[in-house]
């Protein structure tokens, strides 16, 4: 057996999990076929000699696929899902019964189609096959914690808490509001108010080439944003609340923030411009 033999039976080996992540995500049995044929597709082009799981590989690679795919489509803002659940069996392939059949229900589908991309990827990864948020991190452009928060609001918004979460949101958007406001008067005090303790400061290789610096914990962060941020605004990132700094109306750097219990823990700045580009950023009233 030659090496693209072995490729192509260790993909099949995987393919009907494949098809349940892609599924998942998408919540479109074509589409997630595509997704599903696509990873075939990048794995056939790869140096895979150093790939020591092949599985968690092939996850990777089509949960990108999918949430490429879940960015286009909201791009392109199409028409929720359809009153009537997609067709879970192809006459032509029954590994399709087996594989979706007892996947989700049309309910759950309904509910996923209102989260973001990386929420649902977030959420369909760590919660539905127990991927790591570590491992998820990467893929959505963020923090494990970052990751983390975006499975947790998907989580609440699936078990009902309400849409988008917009108690939690409201309550996030007076945090950022308070750390914005201070930081512009140069309010030592009260940045550490809204600062946890051990908070950390992060900064992606294009930020620190612009003069950012990473700091850790509340003194630290607070003297870095002491007296700054005066450009800065308000905005929507993926769905959750942070800051902006955009210059004619495109996003120069963005500040994620994760918040628990009315502190902020973590920020993230961000200012690599593919990172940018697939970020949904609304930009906010002060």
């Amino acid at each position: 057996m030659d090496d693209r033999d072995w490729l192509a039976e260790s993909f099949e080996a995987h393919r009907r999990h494949l098809l349940a992540v892609a599924y998942r995500m998408l919540g479109s049995a074509g589409e997630a076929e595509d997704a599903v044929q696509e990873s075939w597709f990048r794995l056939s082009r790869s140096d895979t000699s150093e790939v020591e799981n092949l599985g968690g590989w092939l996850t990777t690679t089509v949960a990108r696929v999918c949430l490429d795919m879940l960015r286009s489509r909201t791009a392109r803002r199409e028409d929720p899902l359809p009153a009537d659940p997609p067709a879970l069996t192809d006459p032509t392939e029954p590994e399709h019964e087996a594989v979706l059949a007892d996947s989700v229900g049309l309910a759950l589908l309904v509910v996923l189609e209102t989260l973001t991309p990386a929420e649902r990827l977030a959420f369909v990864l760590h919660d539905m096959f127990a991927v790591p948020f570590e491992e998820i991190a990467p893929i959505v452009g963020r923090t494990p914690a970052a990751a983390r928060q975006l499975a947790s609001r998907a989580r609440r918004r699936v078990q009902g808490a309400g849409p988008a979460g917009d108690t939690d949101l409201a309550r996030r958007r007076e945090v950022v509001d308070a750390f914005l406001a201070a930081a512009r008067r140069g309010d030592f005090e009260a940045l550490l108010a809204v600062l946890d303790p051990d908070v950390v400061l992060r900064a992606d290789p294009a930020s620190l080439q612009m003069g950012a610096e990473e700091a850790r914990g509340a003194v630290a962060v607070a003297g870095s944003f002491a007296g700054r941020a005066r450009a800065a605004q308000p905005a929507l990132l993926d769905g959750d609340i942070g800051l902006v700094w955009a210059r004619g109306g495109e996003p120069q750097v963005v500040f994620a923030m994760t918040i628990v219990d009315g502190r902020i823990v973590e920020i993230e700045m961000v200012a690599d411009r593919q990172r940018l580009d697939e970020l949904d950023v609304v930009v906010l009233g002060d």
